[in-house]
């Protein structure tokens, strides 16, 4: 392919590099005329292991040269990548300057060449920049067809071209068929799954995995320092945690839903935070843990008072399915908060209804729920007859094939996901999603 990469910085001349050491015909196009002078020479404008000899090989093969010329690059070319920067504004939030400057500049080169063309936004831009810029470019190339996708890349400093060759998928934001069959060509060479999904997906995906990662390297500090207060080596801590890949790291877990309860999160995290405060001990991540988890109880709550019912059934009180255990539930939370907002609830969550529950689970649910038992139903039916609004705590297969069965126009608010794909006879909405 004949492919034009925008800014020659970190991503830009790393994928530009190895476009080209794939086969490609690549020029790359800079403002910065000493960057341009550079790759003309066979050198690269940023340092990275190994990518100095994939600069050098791209020049001396004819397939990577760079221009400053927007048009020139364009010319030709089957698929135009976007990777100038997206630094941070003063208000913190992401300067889409650059990106939606070289926009404009690609949508009047296609608009002078007269010929469709493919774009895809490498550079890391919230969910909506793809929108933006498809805008532009439309409006400047005057007519001629412009084919757009988002396409992130997960390139570490330090071991990019290695990250290049073996990412964990490649990610194309599309729903254009053109877009999408460029990508996979400019991509063969890469041996990894291709993602097609929807262009703010793929926006948010990348700003989503790079939270995470600094969610990760915050909580393994904090966790050191707890560790080291106790005379322990956190390195070794962390490298247990690490070695666990069916519940640490793992898909276990990373699923958006309800908050978490149960036995044993609520009393661990504090007895850490506890810890960490006696010692004066500084760990605001694990500290904003619990607020976080409040936070998506209170989040429920306002959703159905804001749904303005007064009648609420709720599938689901313990902590999690496939238990009685009420202990932290944050199902009773929230039935309490909406009791307290005077709303009618009935309740079903056929372990809870045929248990005997005793001891701390039971001295729980009389602390929290008093009354709890009237609220209880053994039939699904006698808990939807006549409910304006019904919450769903647990996503088990009898809850799914309850709101499936029911009438028309059921109206559902979804705390965990029951469904991927509601059904369309429900008026469902889904918590965070």
């Amino acid at each position: 392919m004949n492919i034009a990469v925008f800014g020659l910085g970190y991503v830009g001349t790393i994928s530009a590099a190895c476009l080209a050491r794939d086969g490609h015909t690549v020029v790359g196009v800079d403002v910065n005329a000493e960057k341009v002078r550079l790759v003309a020479l066979g050198e690269t404008p940023v340092l990275e292991p190994d990518l100095d000899r994939l600069v050098a090989e791209g020049v001396s093969s004819g397939r990577l040269r760079a221009t400053t010329d927007a048009f020139e690059a364009v010319q030709g070319s089957d698929l135009a990548l976007i990777t100038v920067g997206t630094p941070a504004g003063e208000d913190g939030g992401p300067d889409l300057t650059y990106v939606l400057a070289v926009s404009r500049e690609i949508g009047l080169a296609a608009g002078r060449e007269g010929r469709a063309q493919v774009v895809a936004l490498r550079s890391t831009a919230p969910p909506g920049t793809l929108a933006r810029c498809a805008e532009i470019i439309l409006e400047a190339a005057a007519g001629v067809p412009v084919h757009l996708a988002s396409n992130p890349e997960f390139l570490r400093e330090g071991s990019a071209v290695w990250d290049y060759d073996r990412p964990p998928y490649t990610l194309i934001g599309t729903d254009d068929p053109r877009a999408e069959s460029a990508l996979r060509e400019a991509y063969a060479g890469v041996n990894a799954p291709l993602l097609v999904v929807a262009p703010a997906v793929a926006e948010m995906v990348k700003y989503a995995a790079n939270a995470w990662h600094a969610a990760k390297i915050a909580f393994s500090n904090e966790i050191a320092q707890i560790a080291k207060a106790f005379d322990v080596d956190g390195r070794q801590v962390m490298e247990l945690l690490r070695s666990d890949t069916k519940l640490n790291v793992s898909p276990a877990y990373m699923r958006p839903g309800f908050a978490y309860g149960g036995s044993c999160l609520p009393k661990d995290v504090s007895a850490l935070l506890h810890s960490a405060r006696i010692r004066s001990l500084d760990v605001p991540l694990l500290r904003a843990l619990p607020a976080s988890n409040d936070a998506i109880v209170e989040r429920a709550s306002v959703a159905v008072v804001q749904s303005r019912v007064r009648t609420v059934a709720l599938l689901g009180l313990a902590f999690k399915p496939g238990t009685d255990d009420l202990r932290e539930s944050p199902a009773v939370v929230l039935a309490k908060r909406l009791i307290g907002e005077g709303h009618n609830v009935r309740i079903y969550d056929p372990l809870v209804y045929r248990a005997h529950l005793m001891g701390t689970n039971l001295a729980y649910i009389q602390e929290n729920l008093p009354h709890f038992q009237s609220l209880l139903v053994g039939d699904p039916r006698e808990a939807l007859a006549g409910a304006e609004l019904v919450v769903v705590s647990h996503a088990t297969p009898e809850f799914r094939e309850i709101l499936e069965q029911s009438p028309e126009g059921t109206r559902v608010l979804d705390l965990v996901g029951v469904f991927d794909s509601p059904p369309p006879h429900l008026a469902y909405e889904g918590l965070m999603w």
